[in-house]
C-alpha cells in the first residue's frame, strides 16, 4: 500500500462530496492513519462525514487563520504522533464580492480574506508541519514529508472566478517558494489542479456551469463532474515516496483540458 505507516492531516473535508473527502477515504485505503480538521459550525459537518470512512478518524480544531489554532494543532499532533508524513491543504474561500460579473467591485479587505484563506494559509500549514517532518539526517532516520494543496489553474482568467482565481495564483507562488525554502528538510510541496467538480464550492461559483460545458466538449479523456477519485489517486501518489524529486509542481487531473487550445 502506498501510504504504508504514513501519518496524513487532511483539511477541507466538509461534506462527502469535498475532493478532501475523497482524498481522506483513498489515503486510508492506502494504509495511512488519517486526522482530519475542521472549526467553528462546520465542525459538526465534518465529525457527521468522517463516519463514512472506512476507519473513523478524530477531527481537530483548525481555523487557518488563527495563529493560535495552528500552534495548538502542532502541539497535540506532536503529542499524538511525534511526528507527521503528508498534509492535504484542501482550503480555499472568497467572500462574494470577490467572484461573479464585476472583478472591479471588491475592496482590499474581500481580496485580503481570500489571499489569506486560499494561499497564505498554504505557508501557515507548511509552517506548522515542519517541526513534525523530521529532516534529512534526522535520528529517526525517516526524514521530510509531502505536502499537497488543491488547485484550479490560475495561468489563465476564468468565467466569474475572479479574486478567487488570483489567490489561486497566488497559491501557486507560495508553493513553489515553499518547495525553494523546505527541499532541504526533504520537504516536498506540490500542488494538483483538478478540472470542475461539482463540490459545495463549485455550485456556488456563477462561472461553474461554464466550465463544466467546456470540459465536457473538450478534455481529450473526457471528465466527470461528479467523479473525485482521479484527483485523490493524484493526491495520494503525491503523499506517498513515489515522487521523491517531485516538488514545485503542479500537476494537471483535467483529463488533459489544459493541453487543448481550441
Amino acid at each position: 500500500m502506498l501510504l504504508e505507516g504514513k501519518r496524513v492531516l487532511i483539511t477541507g473535508v466538509l461534506t462527502d462530496q469535498s475532493i478532501a473527502f475523497s482524498v481522506a477515504r483513498c489515503a486510508q485505503e492506502q494504509g495511512a492513519e488519517i486526522v482530519l480538521t475542521s472549526f467553528g459550525r462546520a465542525m459538526s459537518l465534518t465529525k457527521r462525514v468522517a463516519r463514512k470512512l472506512p476507519t473513523e478518524p478524530d477531527v481537530l480544531e483548525l481555523d487557518v487563520t488563527n495563529p493560535e489554532h495552528l500552534s495548538a494543532l502542532g502541539a497535540e499532533l506532536e503529542q499524538r504522533w511525534g511526528r507527521l508524513d503528508g498534509v492535504l491543504h484542501a482550503i480555499g474561500f472568497a467572500p462574494e464580492a470577490c467572484l461573479g460579473g464585476d472583478f472591479l467591485r471588491a475592496g482590499w479587505d474581500d481580496v485580503a480574506t481570500a489571499v489569506h484563506t486560499s494561499a497564505y494559509s498554504l505557508k501557515a500549514l507548511a509552517e506548522m508541519a515542519q517541526p513534525l517532518m523530521k529532516g534529512v539526517g534526522s535520528a529517526d532516520g525517516r526524514g521530510g514529508g509531502s505536502i499537497v494543496s488543491l488547485d484550479f489553474d490560475a495561468t489563465v482568467a476564468w468565467p466569474a472566478y475572479n479574486w478567487m482565481g488570483v489567490a489561486k495564483a497566488a497559491l501557486e507562488s507560495t508553493c513553489r517558494y515553499l518547495a525553494r525554502d523546505l527541499g532541504p528538510a526533504g520537504i516536498r510541496v506540490n500542488l494538483v489542479a483538478a478540472g470542475p467538480l461539482k463540490t459545495v464550492a463549485a455550485k456556488s461559483s456563477a462561472g461553474f456551469a461554464a466550465c463544466e460545458q467546456a470540459w465536457v466538449a473538450r478534455a481529450p479523456l473526457g471528465w466527470s463532474i461528479s467523479d473525485p477519485e482521479p484527483v485523490a489517486r493524484a493526491c495520494v501518489a503525491l503523499l506517498s515516496d513515489w515522487f521523491p524529486a517531485t516538488t514545485g509542481e503542479m500537476i494537471h487531473v483535467d483529463g488533459g483540458y489544459h493541453a487543448i487550445g481550441a
